[in-house]
Order: structure tokens, then sequence, then C-alpha cells
């Protein structure tokens, strides 16, 4: 099949790319680089640094394609507060000129990235696709539009869409920006540093952690499985697993004692989330199959950022 990848420079993205690429497939890749790395991609993945907006570019990579991966977005809770303007304008506005340029190319299927952050604070855990979300950040907000335009779009022009929504995401060479950076390659980097880690709310909060492998799996089977027309999917573990807890398998994967400063006055997100995952289960075949420990592990050994000296 011929694939294209927005987004493609990216953690995710560019282990979705790959994995195409060792499959056989034709991959082309955009990516504007704000965040993403080309040196992620092996050779034959054909990449493009543009930007998602623009609808010329688009159309250009579209033509031929069989399924686009959107991946692109920016992807920070934090920063999305300082900046929704931005992120409405890449993470909505992106989204809208990639379903027009495939009208217009003729594309027929694409399989969107959301977020498990579009559940927010609910109150029954684990979350299921028919629970209402409650967003509590633009960059929650963002993904969640994304998705009603998707599905929208796609029904007035007779595109077939799924959405997955993937919640927290880790493994080797995942970004690990200054401030705000994901919580598993900032607590591995502190362990392995002599740093410390700061427990919200005394690390009680959950969360569900699934390793980069078994999301590449779930939207590898997105592109070709049928009745997922329309669907919104969790990609997840199903296991739910407290910051503290994350704190202890570092310990015990890393071999270091780790300080840990409890901040009390602070809450760290959402009390608790995890992801029902039984819909993935039956439309894509999905079986999780790194644990959160096997996981941690094959992140310290595949990351050189994390390997002793």
């Amino acid at each position: 099949m011929r694939f294209l990848v927005t987004g493609g420079a990216g953690f995710l993205g560019a282990a979705l790319a790959n994995k195409l690429v060792a499959d056989g497939h034709t991959v082309l890749v955009l990516d504007d680089l704000s965040s993403g790395d080309a040196s992620r991609l092996q050779p034959e993945a054909q990449f493009t640094q543009g930007d998602i907006n623009n609808i010329p570019l688009l159309w250009s990579l579209l033509a031929d394609v069989d399924c686009v991966y959107h991946l692109a977005a920016r992807v920070s809770v934090a920063e999305s507060i300082l900046h929704p303007q931005a992120y409405n304008a890449v993470n909505v506005g992106g989204t809208v000129s990639l379903m027009e340029a495939m009208r217009d190319t003729g594309v027929r299927r694409v399989v969107f990235t959301s977020s498990g952050a579009v559940y927010g604070r609910l109150p029954t855990q684990p979350v299921h696709e028919n629970d209402t979300p409650n967003p509590d950040s633009p960059y929650a907000v963002s993904k969640w539009a994304a998705e009603q335009y998707i599905h929208t779009i796609g029904q007035l022009w007779d595109i077939e869409t799924v959405a997955l929504r993937i919640f927290n995401a880790y493994g080797p060479n995942q970004n690990l920006p200054v401030s705000h950076a994901p919580v598993i390659p900032r607590f591995l980097h502190q362990a392995l540093t002599g740093g410390s880690v700061v427990l919200y709310g005394g690390g009680q909060q959950t969360r569900d952690f699934i390793y980069v492998a078994d999301v590449v799996a779930a939207l590898a089977a997105a592109a070709t499985a049928r009745d997922v027309n329309r669907q919104v999917i969790n990609i997840g573990s199903g296991v739910e697993t407290s910051v503290a807890q994350l704190v202890a398998l570092i310990e015990q994967v890393t071999g270091e004692h780790v300080n840990q400063l409890i901040n009390q006055q602070k809450v760290g997100g959402v009390p608790r989330l995890v992801a029902d995952i039984s819909r993935a289960q039956q439309l894509l075949g999905f079986r999780p199959l790194v644990n959160l420990e096997s996981g941690l592990q094959l992140t310290v050994r595949g990351d050189g950022r994390f390997r002793k000296s």
C-alpha cells in the first residue's frame, strides 16, 4: 500500500513510518520538524518538510495514496494552556486542511491519532468510548474537535475515518524537552542522573501507560480493518498505574534510588485515567504485548540517553 504519515518524524510517527517501511509499503512522511527529527526515519521513507496547513503541498503528496495516518499536532497540555490559538491552528485547522486535500485528491481513508486526554476528569474508570468527554485543556479540546471534524467531513465527502485515542505512550527516543517533558522519559532521566522527581499530590493519580510498539501495532491494523468507519477506539494497556507505582518500577528497572519530592499543594492533572480497550480488541484484534516493567527495560536498553556510562 501507499501511505502518507503526517507528523511522521515525531516519536510515534517515525515508529509507525519505519514499521510500514519494514512491512514493504511505500511511505511518504510530512513533518514541519518543530518537534520531529527526520534522522529517526529509515532511508526508504520519503520525507518532506512542510506545514500541515499547506494544501497545495498536501495535494502533491496525496496522489495515489491509499490511506493517511494523521499524527501532525502540537502535543503539550501545559503549552496549550499558554498558546491555545496555536494549538487550534495546527490541531484543528491542520486536520480540516488535510480533509479538504483528501477530498480533492480522492483519498478514501484516514486514521487519526486522538488522545485519551479528551476524557478529562470522569467519575467512572476505565473510560469507554461511549463516555462523554470532559476535556480540561486546549490540547484535549483540539483533539476532540478534530475527531468531530474528521467524522463529519468524512460522512459528507465519503471518506472512511477512524480515530484512535492514544493514552500515555512511551518508549525509546521519546522527546525530552526542557519543560513539560512526558513523565516516563523525564523520570528515567532524573533517576539515572541523580536528580529528583516531583510527585504532585503524593503520586496517587493514575495513568494508562502503553508501549510504543503496541501503539504502532494498533495503528497498522486500523489501515485495513473492517467495520471501523466513523469509530473512536481507545488504545491503551488497560492497566491502571499510579505515578508512585511508576517510580517504584523505575527504581527496580534501573537499580537506582529515586529521590522523591512530595508536593501536596498541586494536583498532577486528573486523578484517574485508564482505558477500556474492549472495542480495540473487537475491531482491531488489539492485544497489548508489552507490560510496563518490560517496556521500561526496553526503553532503557534502546535509548542511548538512559545508558550508564
